[in-house]
């Protein structure tokens, strides 16, 4: 008993965060079957009579379609790029012994402290000398760069965690150092880059700013520049632009529900190990 009352602290912590994610998003889906009308009348009732049209007219639009493949593109791109050169990079920083090391992994580590803002304006004009603006390079190179270093702290702990005696064991059969880097290193760390894909997906979806100055074409536009577009082509339609934030937040959420076991299993093993 007295154990089980000391978990309800915990408990009703999680119920009131629960319910501070729950209520926005029950409110969004129900508002897009509204019109505007009853939302300035009703905003938390049931819609009376519920309108679909709003979800319907944008599902059969081609534009979201093409911003959901953009966006789709660019994830998965940043997301192979930043995970292959951390992969490399941490392998390096654990298992290789070379002057300089931790003043390197330093530098790499104090990438943390900069966002994409502080840099947007040199940023902007290297793109702009390399004609990446108007090119999803342009967006998938720099948010690989900025991906990098907290990949490669995170794999850098995996990797270190294997044991000396399995390089060892994979060196004798013959196995040159890449040979254990690609045929044991990475299926044991396996969690882990779950994991550092999941986060570098994560980011790339979310990401505003970036293709907000890279990309002028609306043509090449992702999902988080379609909703701006969108809420300022339907400004006074307040129902609709609630629609399309729920249909635009769908595959987000659908990929969060397939990955979630995988991210949280590479989320314990770190922690176990450490």
């Amino acid at each position: 008993m007295i154990r089980r009352l000391r978990t309800v602290p915990t408990h009703v912590l999680i119920w009131i965060a629960g319910i501070f994610v729950v209520l926005p998003l029950a409110y969004a889906v129900l508002g897009g079957f509204k019109d505007t009308g009853q939302l300035s009348v009703n905003p938390f009732g049931l819609p009376a009579p519920w309108v679909p049209e709003n979800y319907t007219d944008i599902l059969a639009a081609g534009s979201f379609y093409r911003q959901l493949w953009n966006s789709v593109v660019i994830a998965v791109l940043t997301t192979l790029l930043t995970v292959a050169l951390s992969a490399l990079a941490a392998f390096a920083f654990a298992r290789f012994a070379f002057r300089g090391r931790e003043l390197l992994f330093t530098l790499f580590t104090v990438g943390l402290l900069f966002p994409f803002a502080v840099a947007i304006l040199p940023l902007f004009i290297l793109l702009r000398n390399y004609g990446l603006l108007d090119n999803p390079l342009g967006v998938i190179l720099p948010q690989a760069a900025y991906g990098l270093p907290l990949t490669i702290v995170i794999l850098r702990g995996f990797f270190r965690e294997i044991p000396r005696e399995v390089e060892e064991a994979a060196i004798i059969d013959g196995c040159s150092p890449f040979g254990f880097f690609w045929r044991v290193l990475l299926p044991m760390a396996r969690p882990a880059l779950a994991t550092v894909s999941v986060l570098a997906i994560v980011a790339s979806w979310n990401n505003f700013f970036l293709p907000l100055v890279v990309f002028n074409d609306p043509g090449l536009w992702t999902l988080p520049l379609g909703v701006q577009q969108f809420q300022g082509e339907y400004s006074s339609d307040t129902a609709k632009i609630l629609a399309y934030v729920v249909i635009s937040l769908i595959p987000a959420l659908a990929f969060y529900a397939v990955a979630e076991r995988q991210l949280i299993s590479g989320l314990t093993a770190g922690a176990t190990k450490g």
